[in-house]
């Protein structure tokens, strides 16, 4: 690739500078990502309103090169995880997930995590290396344009390996190249960025964007989450859930933020978990996720019983909090929330291999 900027994680504007510096118009950027990002092209040669002499130039100064897609597994349900190498030797993982309505694209901002929360596989895994715009994007990419048989995806949730806002440039470059309408076009409320709860940069998305916030919760209390989550220990829950409140104050027409939150057995599923939860988001616009613990080798938690889950969600129905159970999706491959590891060496639980392919 030598000298040759990869192009595919350039957003819009960034496009237009490119094409201003080798003295062209700046209108090639949006000929440029609609070619890429809603006909799938990656060929300059192929670009038809581009005369011969930008297509050779182009060949010359630039590629547009995705992320490897190694390996897809398909759940019973229909979920596919991808396996994705990077150029680093590291990898990474995304899941699609098909639903009556829309297809959601849960993706990687990172290749493994830095936060160590207790309940997930990524980060047992450790930390490994932030990843640039172009593998960000490629993800998306990938999952439109690598099956020209799959529906293309309608929603894509920061969910993935990593924390989102720990990546923070990148993942604002990507988000802003899925809102583009001359690429994927995907509404702010399509767009959901998850975080631990990094309270700075939670304000700094304020002034940065609008998409959907979610909040990776989990407890209600600091003493609990501080385990669970132990970034709680620097910015406790009173700082996150005012960061929340300003985030919507910011962005006078988001409805509410999404309070995502884990059951474990014995560990944040009683009724005074659900009591105390209830107190202290009295006051915040939001909706509650409640997701039953998904089990991962290296973890001795174990998912809530369905009892305590509905009793859980019950109290939070009774309270006025819109709360949603999330249907597990995936398990069967290890593609579920909080089971990403980035590496499907461990398969052990019958999981069917349908593809295994590089992509130059």
């Amino acid at each position: 690739m030598a000298n040759r900027k990869n192009l595919l994680g350039y957003s819009e504007k960034k496009l237009e500078q490119f094409f201003l510096e080798i003295n062209e118009p700046s209108f090639r950027a949006k000929q440029l990502l609609k070619w890429v990002h809603q006909q799938g092209e990656l060929d300059f040669s192929n670009m038809s309103n581009f005369n011969k002499p930008l297509r050779e130039k182009m060949k010359e100064i630039a590629v547009l090169i995705p992320p490897k897609l190694k390996q897809v597994l398909v759940s019973d349900d229909g979920t596919k995880k991808y396996l994705i190498e990077l150029d680093s030797g590291s990898s990474i993982e995304m899941v699609r997930i098909p639903e009556k309505k829309r297809i959601t694209l849960c993706i990687s901002s990172q290749a493994g995590c830095a936060l160590a929360c207790t309940f997930c596989a990524t980060g047992a895994q450790g930390f490994e290396k932030n990843l640039t715009a172009d593998e960000i994007i490629g993800q998306l990419w990938l999952a439109n344009f690598h099956d020209k048989e799959d529906t293309p995806i309608t929603n894509v949730v920061f969910m993935g390996m990593g924390e989102p806002l720990l990546n923070f440039e990148p993942v604002m470059e990507s988000a802003e190249i899925m809102r583009d309408e001359s690429a994927y076009f995907l509404s702010k409320k399509r767009i959901t960025i998850s975080t631990s709860g990094l309270v700075p940069q939670i304000n700094k998305l304020a002034e940065r964007t609008d998409v959907s916030l979610a909040i990776s919760l989990h407890a209600a209390d600091d003493d609990l989450r501080d385990i669970i989550v132990p970034i709680n220990k620097k910015y406790p829950i009173d700082d996150l859930l005012n960061a929340c409140k300003n985030y919507l104050t910011v962005h006078e027409d988001k409805r509410y933020v999404t309070i995502e939150y884990i059951l474990i057995d014995g560990i944040n599923d009683s009724m005074s978990h659900a009591r105390n939860l209830s107190k202290i988001l009295s006051g915040l616009a939001c909706k509650i996720n409640l997701i039953p613990f998904n089990p991962f080798d290296g973890c001795d938690y174990k998912r809530s019983n369905n009892r305590n889950i509905e009793a859980f969600k019950k109290h939070l129905f009774d309270k006025g909090y819109i709360t949603t159970l999330r249907i597990t999706r995936g398990d069967d491959i290890d593609g579920a929330c909080g089971q990403l590891v980035g590496n499907l060496k461990k398969a052990t639980k019958g999981k069917k291999v349908v593809e295994r392919q590089a992509i130059a």
